[in-house]
């Protein structure tokens, strides 16, 4: 039998099938992406992501500060998604636990198999597991109707970054990108210098401000808390009937 490369069946060279796997690849990516756009509109619960550093150590100030955040979001409703792994990620389940103590599922933990870092923390009471670093990332976008981002180093400054473009190209709209600490703001004044205030036209004025930097966790609360209530008037507006007048969602496209 002769296939279209006029070959018996079985004998093919390495270049031929590396076109077929990577074609093939290709393939499955189409379909994951038209599985993601099944997502609704307006998610039944409302999650924050929480990203932050896995080194940081439990009973220090930041690791506390990021508990209470947690806590409070989570007494407010939020569901908390975190990496589901140690250091600011564990502060921040436990801060979901503590605040829905009823509600296990309102803390989330997005894993990575890695070698160094295997077991997902105590506080993830509900807990999904990836391979890749892209479905993980991809995840977390899809889930999240909110991100806090504390203090954390190059896989934070990816999840961040990651974020951050999405908004600037309208693959995500009104989901807000909250920057807590002075790392942030220094960032953000680096991309406004090198990007900004230059005869390169590196990015947009308007794209600095889609990532708000604030001081405390108090200021990111109190900003999820007006974004939660918006999208709780969709909620009720959407729950007594669905043949109501449609609702603008607050959420992303994918």
């Amino acid at each position: 039998m002769i296939n279209a490369y006029n070959k018996p069946i079985g004998v093919i060279d390495d270049e031929e099938a590396l076109d077929i796997v990577g074609e093939a690849v290709l393939k499955l990516w189409d379909a994951v992406d038209d599985l993601s756009r099944l997502r609704p509109a307006h998610t039944p619960d409302y999650h924050v992501t929480i990203f932050g550093s896995a080194r940081i150590e439990e009973n220090t100030p930041r690791y506390e500060a990021v508990k209470q955040l947690a806590a409070q979001l989570a007494a407010m409703g939020c569901h908390i998604v975190t990496g589901g792994g140690p250091g600011l990620m564990q502060a921040a389940n436990e801060g979901a636990s503590q605040g829905a103590p009823n509600k296990p599922e309102a803390s989330v933990g997005i894993r990575i198999d890695l070698d160094f870092e295997q077991n997902v923390n105590d506080f993830v009471g509900r807990v999904f597991e990836h391979k890749t670093f892209f479905s993980r990332l991809h995840h977390f976008i899809l889930r999240s109707n909110a991100f806090i981002v504390t203090s954390g180093g190059i896989g934070t400054l990816l999840e961040l970054s990651m974020v951050w473009q999405l908004l600037q190209v309208r693959k995500l709209y009104d989901t807000p990108l909250i920057l807590v600490g002075e790392m942030w703001h220094e960032l953000v004044d680096w991309a406004q210098h090198y990007m900004v205030n230059n005869e390169a036209g590196l990015a947009s004025p308007v794209d600095m401000q889609i990532p708000i930097v604030v001081d405390t966790i108090e200021d990111a609360i109190h900003l999820i808390r007006e974004h939660h209530a918006r999208w709780k008037e969709v909620d009720r507006q959407l729950k007594p009937t669905r043949t109501s007048p449609p609702v603008k969602p607050i959420g992303r496209t994918i």
